[in-house]
Parts: structure tokens; sequence; C-alpha cells
């Protein structure tokens, strides 16, 4: 297995594993999360009364990773373009499918997106509005397709495959970040040089899409990455993280989180899935985006084996395909 295929691989297994880590405490408080499960140490069911993964069975994957799948299976039909109508189409499908399995839902940006397309809106001002994480957390298949230089390219590629339900700068801003990441830790680039690229990669993408008045999402990745190196403790650093970062689906909460944890953990992705479990608010996204930056690290091969194995049996999940699929973008550009 080639260096960039591993990593390549590790990006795509560790959004799943950090999604299915963070599935069962999803959108919950962390005193509920310490009431309910005292501290998660792997894949657990979903408890009971949950109102997205009751019933849920431990190692289940959320709509991270198959919206993500979602959008890599459409740049690889449009050989790096996205055909914006069949995206629509296929979140409806997904959707669909979700509910009649039991809860999981389109988020706000999503649902406003296809509600607006439907109403007539054009495809270039449906995600006007769309400043939430929803961008971010399933943009991994960009950072796979697309080589970090130039960057331009990459940031462009990105907010191209965002823009139905995430226009705003500030969603471009956060899903660039990510995808920045991703895509130098696959060319071998340490998690410092990488996440000094997420940081202007960030800092273009604000300045693409639709203006959205939250905060600056390179600075706040700047100072979670300090914060992670200075507070010696790790249970005051994800206080930290809960209280002083955010945690929810904004995108400048939820994508600093993911950097935070990451940095913290550099070379440890199933203690940083776990970190993000236990977090409270949206787990299992921010524990996606954490994932995919430090697969993308450590490489396929360096995930933990029964983890993997654990998301391929449960989801019946074969990404290699995919995978391989995303690569032969990137090297044809």
């Amino acid at each position: 297995m080639t260096d960039q295929r591993d990593r390549a691989l590790g990006a795509f297994y560790g959004l799943a594993i950090g999604d299915a880590l963070g599935m069962p405490t999803q959108q919950l408080p962390y005193t509920e999360i310490v009431h309910t499960f005292g501290t998660v140490d792997g894949f657990v069911d979903g408890p009971d009364g949950h109102f997205i993964s009751a019933g849920f069975p431990a190692g289940m994957i959320t709509d991270d990773t198959e919206q993500a799948m979602v959008l890599g299976e459409l740049l690889v039909a449009g050989n790096g373009a996205i055909d914006h109508h069949e995206f629509a189409r296929r979140l409806r499908a997904w959707h669909a499918v979700a509910k009649a399995r039991g809860g999981e839902q389109l988020g706000p940006s999503t649902q406003r997106a296809l509600d607006a397309l439907d109403a007539g809106v054009p495809v270039e001002q449906t995600g006007a509005r769309g400043d939430t994480n929803g961008a971010a957390m399933r943009i991994t298949p960009v950072g796979i397709a697309v080589s970090p230089q130039p960057l331009d390219r990459l940031v462009e590629t990105v907010a191209a495959a965002s823009r139905l339900t995430h226009g705003t700068g500030l969603a471009i801003s956060g899903a660039a970040a990510v995808a920045a990441a991703v895509s130098a830790s696959i060319e071998g680039t340490t998690l410092a040089d990488a996440i000094l690229l997420a940081v202007e990669a960030a800092r273009m993408g604000v300045t693409i899409g639709a203006y959205s008045g939250g905060a600056d999402v390179a600075r706040r990745i700047e100072w979670v990455v300090d914060l992670a190196a200075g507070e010696p403790v790790d249970d005051a650093f994800l206080r930290a993280v809960r209280e002083l970062v955010g945690t929810g689906v904004a995108t400048q909460e939820s994508v600093p989180a993911a950097f935070a944890i990451a940095a913290r953990w550099p070379d440890d992705p199933w203690t940083a899935g776990l970190a993000t479990a236990n977090l409270g608010g949206d787990t299992d996204t921010v524990g996606a985006m954490t994932g995919a930056i430090l697969g993308a690290q450590c490489g396929y091969t360096r995930l933990r084996a029964d983890a993997v194995d654990t998301v391929r049996r449960v989801n019946d999940l074969d990404l290699e395909p995919l995978v391989d699929a995303l690569l032969g973008l990137r090297t044809r550009r």
C-alpha cells in the first residue's frame, strides 16, 4: 500500500470511526453523557430514548460518513465537478432512508437549501444562509481528490462542493480548513504544517461566500492549537473545549473543536475519537472531522484494526473503491 493511498484510506476510515464513536452521544449535553454512560470507552449502542440514536447498534455511522460518501461518488461521476441537482436528489434519497430507520434528519442548512430549491430558487442562491457544519463534516472526499497546492484550486473546489447547501463564507471557511488539513496530510505533511495550511485555506474560504456573522474560523483554529499545547491537564483542556470553543453545529464551534482535539492527540486517532465522543454536543461530527484529519496524518495501517473491522461489519462498508477513484482524480489534475 503506497503512503498516499494509506493516508487517504486512513482519512475516510478515520472519519467513519470518529463518526461511529460519537453516534450514541450526538446532541447530548456533557452531563447527560456522564449520567448515561459514565465514560464512553469504545463503540456503544445508541441509548434508549435518544431522539436520533435509539436502537442504533454500536459502531453504526451517521450522516457524516454517509453524506461524505455521496459527495465522493458525485465528485468521481463528475470528474471533479458536482452536479448540484443530482446532489439534491441524492440528499433527499438519503433522508428518506435515514427517516425510515429511525430518526436522522437533514441538518438545518441542508433542509433549508433543499426547500429553497423546491421553491424555484437558483442553485447559486440556495445555500446563501447555510452556515452550519454540514459542509465541513462531508468535505473529506475533496481533500482526497484535490492536492493542497495550488491552494486556491482546493478552496474553489470546496466552495463548489458546498454551494448547494452551505454557501456562506463561514461554512466554506470551515470546510476549506478541514479539506486542506486532510489534503496536506495525504501528501505527508506534518500536522503542524497541515494546520498552518488549514488556517490559510480558512482565510481564503471566508472571502468566497455570502456573509454570515460568526467568529472567524481561522483565528479560532490558531487559538485552539495554542490551547491544546498550553493546558497540561487533559480534563481541564476538554472542559475548555466544551465551554470556550463549543461543540455545537455552528461551524465556528465544531471545526475549531476538531482541530483542538487533533492537536492534543496528534498520534492517537483512537484516543482523540474517544475524547470527542465524551465532549457533548455534535459529537459525531466533531469526531468525524477529527478522525479524518488524524486518519490522514497516521494512515490506515495505524488505525485500530478492530475499530476498522467494526465499522466495516456493522455498516457493510467498503471504502477502498471510492478512495481509489478519488485518488485517481488527484493524480489527473
